[in-house]
């Protein structure tokens, strides 16, 4: 995942030591930033949902950090220019790719309830459901390159820099942006999961232990990805390369774990995006007075 690597490189500004009477808010803002950094390994669908309730957490108390005094004095002062307009970039940022995943996932969604519709009907032909696959598999190849244009895109624009000034505003904003940093890592991971690996690549093995296996639960949840196992199980259903009927079965398996999972992610970043508007909307006010 060289792109959030690439944001960890860049920027971590948590302070070794927060003076020991830091604001209560300030140290409010490290404590959720220090709990989604002991989360940034975990990569299934269960942990993105709680990173992502994690994130909505961290804005509110962001926003609640923007609402002190000394934060408003330091925005406010033309000399903080250049880390104010990082900070309006940044959220930006964060929001294109909120929307890019809630693109992705709605687009998923819309051609799996129709690979659903028709495996509901009875008497379905075979070449129906084939067509219905492939295309399912088709609008999952535009989904994976529209998430890799935008996270390119997001590469190039990623130029945060260490604030320096007194040592209780520096703290302030260096913890502002690594807020953000921290949301573009999550944000990003969580593209990187719907995209999946290519299936091509993994298909026949992920459908033969899917098959083998009869159930998913006993599977390694480490592991698990929901889109990566709809698309191998879709690419064994064409390919036939187990029974039509156990592979129907793990379709059929497949497409509810990952209508569950497409609901949860939705949720979570619809959350989050109202969360990072409030949050922007807040920077451009104090900006404005």
């Amino acid at each position: 995942m060289a792109a959030s690597s690439n944001h960890k490189n860049s920027f971590h500004a948590r302070s070794n030591s927060l003076p020991s009477r830091e604001n209560p808010i300030i140290t409010q803002l490290d404590e959720h930033l220090c709990r989604l950094r002991a989360s940034e390994d975990a990569s299934t669908s269960s942990s993105f949902s709680g990173k992502l309730s994690r994130l909505q957490d961290l804005h509110d108390c962001v926003s609640k950090v923007l609402l002190l005094p000394l934060t408003q004095q330091a925005i406010a002062q033309e000399n903080n220019e250049k880390w104010v307009d990082e900070l309006l970039d940044g959220s930006l940022q964060v929001l294109d790719l909120c929307n890019t995943a809630k693109d992705s996932l709605l687009q998923t969604k819309e051609c799996m309830h129709e690979l659903q519709s028709i495996l509901r009907r009875r008497g379905y032909g075979e070449i129906g459901l084939t067509n219905e696959v492939k295309k399912y598999l088709a609008s999952r190849k535009v989904v994976r390159r529209a998430i890799h244009k935008a996270l390119k895109v997001m590469q190039n624009k990623c130029t945060f820099a260490t604030f320096n000034g007194d040592h209780e505003t520096t703290t302030m904003f260096n913890m502002l942006k690594e807020a953000q940093t921290t949301s573009l890592n999550v944000t990003e991971s969580l593209l990187f999961f719907v995209s999946g690996p290519k299936t091509k690549s993994v298909g026949w093995s992920l459908v033969s232990k899917l098959v083998h296996h009869k159930t998913v639960a006993s599977a390694d949840q480490t592991d698990r990805n929901e889109f990566a196992e709809m698309d191998a199980a879709l690419i064994g259903l064409v390919e036939h390369r187990t029974s039509k009927s156990d592979n129907i079965k793990v379709v059929q398996s497949q497409l509810e774990n990952l209508e569950l999972c497409i609901q949860d992610l939705e949720e979570g970043l619809e959350c989050l995006f109202r969360h990072l508007i409030k949050t922007r909307v807040s920077l451009l006010n104090i900006l404005n007075h």
